[in-house]
């Protein structure tokens, strides 16, 4: 019997989110950081500022960023490692990547690109002293097998950051879906000329687990000391755990 999954509020098999996920992103890649500005208010940058503060990276660090797309992420974190530490971009999309890409070298920053699954990471066990994936894990097929993987790639000490969007103050819950349904796909239409894939965006939201759930899956996955930190009244949460 075929495998399905979530695509948005769609079952498809597991064979086939992937592919579709990444019809997504071929499409919104070239508008995708100026959408990000619009549909969040701009308020991506400070969600993705108190990420890097609560990831407690230094200097000299090992970091890897996974499906890190434009490289929002890196560019922070950079700042950070400095010259002794050593960066990893990866997405397995490669529109997304190649943005990032291009942004680094046009930055004169000092960081490493890969395209790769995060189900399959080609890094050795224990090498990294931070792992973080931003807006990415609710796409991945099996997101159980996705933080095995980052916890592998995790060093002793090593933590991981997820930031993800969940569930919302539940007074808010009206007017975000509003927003969700009718507002956000009509923007994705007039900038990025491509309604469906950010109405696919709200839908992705609602069946991604919420942080209560996130929180039980990372421990599962066998993160210890997990907590997580809601931002934007939930709108967002930022989740982290430790590799012991």
């Amino acid at each position: 019997m075929t495998k399905t999954t979530h695509f948005g509020f769609n079952s498809v098999p597991e064979t086939d989110k992937a592919r579709k996920v990444a019809g997504v992103f071929d499409s919104v890649a070239g508008r995708y950081n100026l959408m990000n500005d619009l549909m969040s208010a701009g308020m991506h940058r400070l969600w993705k500022r108190f990420a890097i503060q609560t990831s407690g990276v230094k200097a000299g660090d090992r970091v890897l960023d996974i499906a890190g797309g434009t490289a929002d992420l890196s560019t922070l974190f950079a700042d950070h490692v400095g010259e002794r530490g050593e960066i990893w971009l990866t997405d397995i999309n490669n529109s997304m990547l190649s943005i990032g890409r291009d942004r680094i070298l046009d930055s004169g920053l000092s960081a490493s690109v890969a395209q790769c699954d995060a189900e399959k990471l080609p890094f050795p066990d224990n090498y990294f002293n931070c792992v973080s994936v931003a807006f990415g894990l609710r796409n991945m097929t099996h997101k159980d097998v996705a933080l095995a993987e980052m916890l592998r790639v995790l060093c002793p000490g090593g933590r991981l950051i997820v930031l993800e969007f969940s569930k919302i103050w539940k007074p808010l819950q009206p007017a975000y879906d509003k927003y969700s349904f009718d507002i956000l796909p009509a923007i994705g239409k007039f900038i990025a000329n491509d309604e469906s894939s950010y109405r696919y965006l709200a839908e992705s939201i609602r069946v991604h687990p919420d942080q209560e759930e996130l929180k039980d899956l990372m421990q599962q996955a066998g993160f210890e000391r997990v907590e997580y930190f809601n931002l934007t009244a939930g709108v967002v949460a930022l989740h982290r755990g430790n590799k012991f």
